[in-house]
């Protein structure tokens, strides 16, 4: 299986090359259980990311990366902003979000609990890769909903365009083949 070698905080990755279409190739990254490179991430993107009062991150790839952060940085709290309103929520805040990639329209939603955290908050959104840019929007969308201030977009990979926004944060690139 071709591979793509993948450097970032010191920890190295061989990245199985997988094919999206007839055109498109990726590497797949899935941070889901690599403690090392998480462990080893987490403080390489904490020194980038201006003041912030608390972490938010959509589920589910990015929690094990903000849940880093958030020690790193000494935080005692961090938000994951849910695919599906739960049966212990009440009154959850939900952004819609129509996807390009999918037949449906997707939510993502806060607690009111979670809410509260961030309302009138300084807020740093975490996510493991950006990409197209839509998983990080949607995510802003619903923070802005809940009045916090975002003050960075960070991830450990920007893949492919992504790298050349300006308004994000990450550790390294990851090209699209």
């Amino acid at each position: 299986m071709e591979t793509y070698k993948l450097s970032v905080a010191g920890v190295t990755r061989y990245l199985p090359i997988i094919p999206i279409n007839d055109q498109i190739k990726i590497a797949s990254f899935v941070v889901l259980g690599d403690t090392e490179l998480v462990t080893a991430a987490a403080p390489a993107l904490a020194e980038k990311l201006p003041e912030a009062d608390i972490l938010v991150t959509a589920e589910a790839k990015g929690i094990p990366f903000v849940h880093e952060i958030s020690k790193v940085l000494n935080m005692t709290h961090y938000v994951v902003a849910r695919k599906s309103a739960k049966a212990y929520m009440e009154n959850p805040l939900i952004h819609e979000v129509n996807s390009i990639t999918t037949q449906e329209a997707q939510i993502l939603c806060l607690d009111q609990l979670d809410v509260k955290l961030i309302k009138g908050k300084r807020v740093a959104l975490i996510d493991d890769v950006i990409s197209t840019g839509e998983s990080m929007k949607a995510l802003e969308e619903l923070v802005q909903k809940a009045g916090a201030d975002i003050v960075a977009k960070a991830a450990i990979l920007a893949e492919g365009d992504a790298a050349n926004k300006d308004d994000i944060l990450y550790l390294e690139k990851l090209p699209i083949f």
